[in-house]
């Protein structure tokens, strides 16, 4: 059975971890804003120049453009049965875009919107001890998730880094200014019927337990 599934939670919540685990349980692809945006700008793509335009002047890159990478990729043959985005939508207005998306591709709506909530000091600790792989954007932690081998990624071999957004105080004002900009979000899935509250402040084995169990799929 196809399945459409929005991600989301705060930044630390564990959500592109989970995403991982529920995309290959479910045997559908994971998509990440972050790595189509990359992608599109790496292969030069009409879409990434129009990006790198807005970029190379200082300024942000419009709704409509970022809107239009996620229906090239929601249109591609791999995603006829189900897809899982990650970071995308963030917004109403990308939601209700999403929702034009999935109708004219599909015929269909997303089916179910897991949102990963964690304690905001708990959000802090697994922040401040992240590592993020260069090449993939796989993350590990230091103390919760750790990579086989230090500060190599698992998964492609490449270097692990602390981000710069990863200190403390940029820490707290990205949770600050998420839970403003997302809180509408949040109401509009949960007003559809969408939204289903998973406590991320368990092990990554009973988060991602919870929300399989939550979409009715056994692990």
């Amino acid at each position: 059975m196809a399945m459409y599934i929005v991600l989301v939670g705060p930044p630390g919540a564990g959500k592109g971890t989970q995403a991982q685990i529920v995309s290959e349980t479910l045997c559908i692809p994971h998509i990440s804003s972050g790595v189509i945006f990359r992608e599109n700008l790496d292969n030069q793509t009409e879409l990434g120049k129009l990006a790198r335009s807005f970029l190379e002047h200082g300024e942000l890159v419009p709704d409509d453009l970022t809107i239009a990478m996620i229906r090239e990729r929601l249109s591609r043959p791999d995603c006829k049965d189900g897809a899982l985005l990650d970071g995308f939508p963030r917004t109403t207005d990308q939601a209700e875009a999403l929702a034009v998306i999935m109708n004219e591709l599909y015929d269909r709506q997303v089916d179910a919107v897991p949102f990963i909530h964690v304690h905001v000091n708990a959000l802090i600790e697994r922040m401040t001890g992240r590592l993020t792989c260069k090449a993939g954007g796989h993350v590990f932690h230091e103390k919760h998730n750790p990579p086989k081998l230090a500060g190599i990624c698992d998964y492609d071999g490449s270097e692990l880094y602390q981000r710069e957004d990863d200190k403390e105080e940029t820490v707290r004002h990205r949770i600050h200014v998420y839970f403003d900009q997302t809180a509408p979000l949040i109401e509009y899935y949960k007003d559809a019927g969408k939204l289903i509250e998973i406590d991320g402040n368990k092990s990554i084995e009973e988060v991602s337990a919870d929300i399989l169990s939550a979409l009715n799929i056994g692990v």
